[in-house]
This record gives structure tokens, C-alpha cells and sequence, in this order.
């Protein structure tokens, strides 16, 4: 069994502490008792059904996507053997029949994994996150997933997280941005829910594919959340997500990064993307040499080029308003002639 490191805990951290000391540091937390006194945490400590209850107090008949694996997948939402397709199904279905059927599948032995992710809080449940407010993010909306046991391979957001589990229980293995290459990260277009995952199953990982993986393995760092206990999961790092009960729940809050309401593109993934097509034909020597240029002007490794430049000639490399940052964008966006917000899908290869 592999011995992961400790995440550091928290039991009393205020907003303030956590944005001006722990944020800043871009290393995980475990903030303990986060949400303990949401009425939402209450009634999933009560019953399942108590919870089913109380999150239908606010549902306003909308459809949401919900994601079904079969018994086969092993709780894991992932591709298909061949990587031509994923391992379960999704669609519309209404909250609370979805609810119901959580609940009807809680006595069975064999049963799929029933997941809806990511979901609007404001739209199906309006009042919700009024109701269970945290004074870390007054007026961010949460977003709420719910489901039975599942397992979301290691994959990265690209912004700031904290996850809370409001029901059940759940495992998280994280891992820091620099084992990336080490987790053997799929396909950048094409993955089972908008983000790369981990190739590698870390139950059964294949170390002869995959023997890199023992590196990421032994730099890897666990905790497991009770109802009311939350995760500060920086921007781009990888965390396998385990849910351990039949019935579990979290809201996160993404506040930054890809994630920040009414963002532009193009966002750092769909940069990425244009820096692999323009980059591609280059030889080795020659994307070598393109690293010094993104260390000295992206990443400031050395002199800042902002502190031997003058401010009125800085123009990206010193300080923008908002207005001018997007204006820049939406001309990059047009001299491209893409919609980076739209991937169109890659030919196949035959």
C-alpha cells in the first residue's frame, strides 16, 4: 500500500488568512470543519433521504447532465479500452428523479456509478448557496456535484479550487504540477470531462508502460474529507478523486484562472494549444532556444524584463486594465480565426 504524505490541516482558519497566506503559497490544505454549520452538511448527517429532502426545498424543475458507468467500469469514469470513446453514458434528466434513483440504488449489490458534476447551484437550486454560505467567497457561486461511489482519474483545473463535501466521504490524491509528465497525462482534446487525465489506473497502475508513475507515486499527498471538511487544491494540480459512500456530495468554488466568470479567451489551456501547433515543426534545438525566450518573459527566470524597461514602453510586460487585456485577446482571437471556445474535433488517423 503506498504511503502518501499528509496534507497540512487546518481546524480554524479565517478569509483573510487564507487568501493572504495560504492561496499565495500554492500548496494543498485540508481546512477541517469548513462548512460544519450548513444546514445542508446537517441533513446529509442525518439520512440520505434528509438530504434528498432538503436540496428539493429549492429545485426549480430544470434538467441537469448526469453521467451513468456501467458495473463493468469499476466506479471509474473513464475512456473505453481503445481511447476511441469513454466508459459510460450521460444525458438530461430532472434533479429529483435522479435523486430518487441515488437513493433506490443504495440496496442493491451490483449497480453503475450515477454522477451529476459541475452543476449550476443559481440555476437548479436557486437559494441553496444563500442558505449555506461561506464568508471565503460572498459572492461566488459554488457548484455542486452529486453521485455514488466513483472515481475520477488525476487530472488539473486551471484555477484555484476548494471542494467541500457536504455528504459521504471522499479520498483525494494530489499530486504538484511538476509530476506531470510523470502521471502520463492523455489527450489534451479529447478526454472524459474537459480535463486531461492520468493514463495510469492507480489501483492498478502498469508500471511496465508506465514506470515513470513511481516517481509521481512517491511525491503524492492524501486526505480523506468527512461531511463539512474542505480542500484548497491550487491551479494545476492533479488530484484522483475518490467518493466512498453510496450517497456523497460536494460544492466547490473555483475563483480564478479558466474559471473566473465572463474569462476570455484565450484561456492558458487554448494558449497552450496554439504554442503546440505554432511549435510543433520546430526541431529541437530550435524549441530549446523558444524555452529561454517563455522563461525570460512568461515565467521571469532571472531579471525581470518590467525592471530595465521603461513603464511607458512595457505595454504586456507591466501593469494593464482589464479593458485592455481583453481588447488584446479578442484581436489575437480574430487574427486566428478561431473560436477557441469551440475545439472543432481532429481528423482521424487512419
Amino acid at each position: 500500500m503506498t504511503a502518501y504524505k499528509p496534507i497540512a490541516e487546518y481546524h480554524h482558519l479565517s478569509a483573510e488568512q487564507f487568501f493572504n497566506e495560504i492561496a499565495p503559497a500554492q500548496q494543498p490544505v485540508v481546512i477541517r470543519n469548513f462548512a460544519g454549520h450548513w444546514p445542508l452538511v446537517a441533513a446529509a448527517q442525518r439520512r440520505p433521504q434528509d438530504l434528498v429532502n432538503y436540496l428539493l426545498r429549492f429545485y426549480t424543475g430544470k434538467k441537469v447532465r448526469i453521467f451513468v458507468a456501467p458495473p463493468a467500469a469499476k466506479k471509474r469514469f473513464y475512456y473505453n479500452d481503445d481511447l476511441t470513446d469513454v466508459n459510460y453514458i450521460s444525458g438530461e434528466e430532472r434533479v429529483d428523479l435522479f435523486l430518487g434513483r441515488l437513493l433506490e440504488l443504495m440496496d442493491r449489490e451490483i449497480y453503475p456509478a450515477i454522477s451529476m458534476q459541475n452543476s449550476s447551484t443559481s440555476e437548479l437550486l436557486p437559494g441553496l448557496s444563500g442558505d449555506n454560505n461561506s464568508d471565503f467567497f460572498p459572492t461566488i457561486e459554488p457548484r455542486l456535484w452529486i453521485g455514488n461511489e466513483g472515481i475520477v482519474s488525476a487530472h488539473y483545473d486551471g484555477a484555484d479550487n476548494i471542494a467541500c463535501v457536504v455528504a459521504g466521504r471522499r479520498r483525494f490524491i494530489v499530486f504538484p504540477p511538476n509530476q506531470t509528465g510523470n502521471l502520463y497525462p492523455g489527450p489534451l482534446n479529447f478526454t472524459p470531462a474537459g480535463a486531461p487525465v492520468s493514463l495510469v489506473d492507480l489501483h492498478a497502475p502498469d508500471l511496465e508502460r508506465y514506470p515513470l508513475f513511481k516517481t509521481a507515486l512517491a511525491n503524492a499527498y492524501s486526505a480523506e474529507l468527512a461531511p463539512g471538511d474542505a480542500i484548497f487544491i491550487p491551479m494545476l494540480w492533479w488530484h484522483h478523486v475518490e467518493s466512498l459512500a453510496k450517497v456523497n456530495a460536494l460544492m466547490n468554488y473555483w475563483w480564478n484562472g479558466s474559471a473566473v466568470k465572463g474569462a476570455t479567451s484565450p484561456s492558458p489551456i487554448d494558449s497552450l494549444n496554439i504554442a503546440l501547433l505554432a511549435m510543433r515543426d520546430l526541431t529541437p534545438n530550435q524549441r530549446s532556444a523558444w524555452r529561454f525566450l517563455f522563461d525570460h518573459y512568461l515565467f521571469k527566470q532571472g531579471v525581470d524584463p518590467a525592471s530595465y524597461i521603461p513603464a511607458h514602453q512595457q505595454h504586456l510586460l507591466g501593469p494593464l486594465s482589464e479593458e485592455y487585456v481583453r481588447t488584446i485577446k479578442d484581436y489575437f482571437i480574430d487574427k486566428l480565426k478561431l473560436d477557441l471556445r469551440k475545439p472543432t474535433t481532429p481528423p482521424t488517423i487512419s
